[in-house]
């Protein structure tokens, strides 16, 4: 019965799309944090040209 539970494998997919899902939302997070500044600048660019 233990030597089945060990090899159960029913899990893991779902515990790797967790991970992967995890590790995509830190890497986004992380890029607007550093590109934040250039984002609001060409925000302001087009948001000042829309207003004429």
């Amino acid at each position: 019965m233990f030597a089945k539970f060990l090899k159960d494998e029913s899990g893991a997919t779902a515990i790797e799309y967790g991970l992967i899902a995890g590790i995509m939302a830190v890497a986004i997070i992380t890029a607007f944090g550093i590109f934040a500044d250039d984002l609001e600048a060409a925000f302001t660019k087009i948001g000042t040209a829309m207003k004429g």
